[in-house]
């Protein structure tokens, strides 16, 4: 489904990224390990278009990517890719179902259309009874909760996760563990996650590791 080939990717005299070569299926998930400083974020930002590679291509289908003009390519990140950060990055002016609501708004959904689905992904997350509360009123794990629900928005090809549980206390970062293998037996998700927890990538269908920018699995 989705194909990275001979990746690279330099700041300055630092070469970040080495001759990545992968490839991540339907329904997979995923681990990116590695120490800090090995690239993880810096493959993952590429690999969801966020930043480009000095070389290489990345391919979603039969769609090359790293083709596409920026206008283009920000349709199709909002459209195919969804993302789940360290700090959940919800608006704080809005709700919770409002937040989940903006990448369809984005699209240009009708908003009647968005909020009904909005709703029935925070249904599914156990956060129904929460959607009218701005994100100062949700616990850390509810607000990560709202950010996948957010990512899944727009039914993406996949989700990409950095650090996901990194701020969250150990009960609720298992939680979210669980929810991404629920969401991917329900929906057949997939799920690309760069973490340094040990018990979320051992738990993953494969482990990629990212040492002096060259990956190993």
């Amino acid at each position: 489904m989705i194909t990275a080939e001979n990746l690279n990717k330099s700041y300055g005299s630092l070469h970040v990224l080495r001759d990545i070569t992968l490839s991540i299926g339907q329904g997979e998930v995923v681990s990116i390990v590695g120490a800090s400083g090995a690239g993880k974020t810096t493959l993952l930002q590429i690999l969801g278009t966020l930043d480009r590679a000095d070389s290489g291509r990345i391919l979603y289908g039969d769609t090359d990517v790293t083709q596409l003009r920026d206008k283009e390519l920000a349709r199709f990140r909002n459209e195919k890719i969804g993302f789940v950060f360290q700090a959940h990055h919800l608006l704080p002016e809005f709700t919770a179902v409002e937040n989940v609501m903006i990448p369809a708004l984005i699209r240009g959904d009708r908003p009647s259309d968005a909020r009904r689905r909005a709703m029935q992904l925070l249904e599914r997350l156990h956060l129904a009874e929460r959607s009218e509360h701005k994100p100062q009123a949700l616990s850390g794990g509810e607000c990560q909760r709202v950010s996948v629900a957010r990512a899944l928005m727009n039914q993406p090809m996949v989700v990409l996760a950095d650090e996901p549980s990194g701020n969250l206390d150990s009960e609720h970062a298992k939680r979210l563990h669980e929810l991404f293998f629920d969401l991917r037996r329900d929906l057949g998700q997939t799920f690309v996650i760069v973490t340094h927890n040990e018990q979320l990538a051992a738990m993953a269908d494969r482990k990629i590791t990212i040492k002096d920018g060259r990956n190993e699995e």
